[in-house]
């Protein structure tokens, strides 16, 4: 199964510093937020790899390169003149997907979540990491309730960046610039989403404020 990373992004929440750095590339404990990230999917057996870029894009591309020194494969989906958002970098990144069912996560996240936990069952097209909801969104994003996701506003939880998705879930849209919460919303409320909570740890590092609690870490 295949897997696309995330990290078409401007990383506007982080000023001056990503005008001349790409977000993935900010480094934590030594080691760029995406280059942890591909050692997360190689650990768990996932070594054909999709990255999206927009924002400084050949930046990341001539830092990876084709993955070689990382033992997986990259291919890089470009999205020009400007980043297609979660929903539309996806679905553009889809022409490099053979099989229904892929992963996705966030490059400017840092957790332990054991990827091979993710699967899709029965119908479901799409099954989301949920995580406790952390200060900076302690309203959460969706309700986990027996393993499914809902809208009904009960035991609130945050999206963390992770899932397992089918390529149906994007059947009937255009590529655009949208968000991937657009198309889950239609499904989650015909009941064809799942969701599994993640225990371990997990933190968003998607402004300077986040970025030094994270490398509290490593000193």
């Amino acid at each position: 199964m295949k897997a696309i990373i995330l990290a078409a992004g401007k990383g506007k929440r982080f000023g001056k510093i990503t005008d001349s750095l790409p977000k993935p590339l900010i480094k934590i404990g030594g080691l760029s937020l995406i280059e942890r990230n591909i050692k997360l999917l190689k650990s768990c057996d996932f070594t054909d790899i999709i990255i999206n870029v927009s924002h400084l894009s050949e930046l990341i591309i001539d830092k990876l390169g084709n993955g070689e020194n990382f033992g997986v494969n990259i291919t890089y989906s470009i999205e020009k003149p400007e980043p297609l958002e979660t929903g539309g970098g996806i679905h553009n990144a889809l022409n490099f997907i053979d099989e229904n069912q892929f992963i996705v996560l966030n490059s400017d996240i840092y957790t332990d979540f054991n990827l091979k936990n993710l699967c899709l069952q029965g119908n479901d097209l799409a099954s989301l990491v949920m995580i406790k909801n952390p200060s900076h969104n302690l309203a959460g994003d969706f309700s986990l309730e027996n393993g499914r996701i809902t809208l009904n506003k009960k035991n609130m939880m945050t999206y963390s960046g992770i899932a397992i998705l089918n390529k149906k879930i994007f059947e009937g849209e255009k590529i655009r610039k949208y968000k991937l919460v657009d198309v889950l919303s239609k499904y989650i409320k015909m009941e064809k989403v799942s969701g599994l909570k993640h225990n371990g740890f997990w933190y968003d590092v998607g402004d300077i404020e986040k970025l030094k609690i994270v490398e509290k870490l490593f000193i």
